[in-house]
């Protein structure tokens, strides 16, 4: 790909493996709470890649979880994942080499999450990428979260890059459509091991 200007990844699953943590630790607030988990097919067919608050209406859109506990579920479930990223969350060397060489080659490199800030943040810092980033963009810097393509428009029309010439890397299926509605060039990957210089040692070309 010729005229490549811009890569934006997506955060969870892709620059690191935090999807578990991110389940788990809604899981356990929903537990305490409610006496309730979302079951992993659930979680594949309908949650993975949105909000909690988005999954949280959805829950309450379904009579499962009274819509008066939801600020409580919420700040639970934020604080269980701050405990998980400090405690799992390491140092990527790789993904510090691949962003790096994205950039020597005068590439922008950007990154747009359906995470809040705080924990988007913390997982880039103990990561070790947060700071080679040009612009990071969270759920809570758009109205409209994935699916919905906000985001990643919004890193577009700031750099002034054509769909054509930005590549987007996405690993759940509202990710990944947000992603396509966007019209840039995507990559669908499983999980934060596949995205390496071997990924796009093809893109690069």
């Amino acid at each position: 790909m010729k005229n490549l200007k811009l890569v934006i990844f997506d955060l969870d699953g892709v620059l690191v493996d935090a999807c578990e943590w991110h389940r788990a630790a809604l899981n356990e607030a929903l537990k305490e709470v409610c006496n309730y988990e979302i079951s992993d097919k659930d979680h594949v067919l309908t949650f993975n890649g949105i909000p909690t608050r988005t999954k949280l209406d959805i829950l309450s859109n379904m009579n499962i979880v009274p819509r008066d506990c939801h600020e409580e579920i919420y700040k639970l479930k934020q604080e269980k994942t701050i405990e998980a990223i400090r405690e799992k969350s390491k140092n990527r060397p790789e993904k510090v080499k691949l962003i790096n060489e994205l950039k020597e080659r005068s590439i922008t490199v950007c990154c747009f999450t359906n995470s809040i800030r705080e924990t988007a943040d913390l997982m880039l810092e103990t990561s070790g990428i947060k700071d080679l980033f040009d612009m990071i963009v969270t759920n809570q810097d758009v109205k409209n979260p994935k699916p919905d393509p906000e985001g990643y428009l919004k890193i577009l029309s700031h750099f002034k890059i054509h769909p054509d010439e930005a590549v987007i890397i996405e690993d759940s299926p509202k990710g990944i459509e947000a992603a396509i509605l966007s019209g840039c060039h995507v990559v669908g990957v499983k999980n934060a091991d596949d995205v390496s210089l071997e990924l796009f040692s093809e893109i690069l070309e």
